[in-house]
């Protein structure tokens, strides 16, 4: 059975369908090949519709895992590093800083698949699965497990989306383009808003803050 055939409609097996996608043309890439959507299909175990739903073009598949790769060997190496296991804010920062260092030649990777994404028109809405940034998900979620369980799930996920919003392409883009900021400038803009955000979420779920909130409310009454 394909990867396809497993109840495509649900937003974790479009994930794992894309995911899949991609892992298998970085396999073939890695191997010295220029596959074909063919060959990506089948050693994705899916079929050549599947891949197009995905990615439109084959340029735009091979850019992804191209990236995906070069990023992922960066993420890997700082997340594994002992003195990070349990300080998720020196974690967090480590994952932005994989994110917003890269060379030149990386960035205008980065750029061109915005590119082609952006003008597939790609929503995440109904048959049209998401066409990137579930790595990026995935890497703020490994980032902040020391602290998991220590904030509601609404809290959680809007840390994660919010942390998305401040580390990846958009906001380089954002901060060369809007801000006219240097590399470094804009990684340290990306470090200082993700600790931030990581700080006010943990602030906000404290039982200090939850019994600050309380008195206040019950003077105001």
């Amino acid at each position: 059975m394909n990867v396809d055939d497993k109840d495509p409609g649900r937003p974790g097996q479009r994930r794992r369908t894309r995911k899949a996608i991609v892992d298998a043309t970085a396999r073939l890439v890695e191997q010295g090949l220029t596959p074909t959507v063919a060959d990506i299909a089948d050693a994705a175990d899916v079929s050549r519709r599947t891949v197009y739903l995905y990615f439109p073009t084959l340029e735009q598949l091979l850019i992804d895992a191209t990236l995906g790769a070069l990023s992922q060997a960066d993420v890997d190496r700082v997340l594994e590093l002992p003195e990070l296991s349990d300080d998720v804010g020196a974690r967090v920062e480590a994952v932005a800083r994989a994110l917003q260092s890269m060379s030149p030649d990386v960035e205008r990777l980065g750029r061109t698949l915005i590119r082609l994404t952006v003008e597939s028109g790609a929503t995440g809405d109904g048959d049209v699965p998401m066409r990137r940034g579930y790595r990026r998900v995935e890497w703020i979620e490994r980032a902040l497990a020391p602290l998991r369980d220590r904030v509601d799930d609404t809290r959680y996920e809007r840390l994660v989306s919010a942390l998305a919003m401040v580390v990846g392409w958009e906001a380089l883009i954002v901060q060369r383009d809007i801000r006219g900021l240097t590399a470094d400038e804009g990684e340290e803009l990306s470090v200082w808003t993700a600790r931030a955000l990581v700080q006010a979420t943990l602030a906000e779920a404290s039982p200090f803050h939850a019994s600050s909130t309380s008195q206040d409310d019950v003077k105001q009454a």
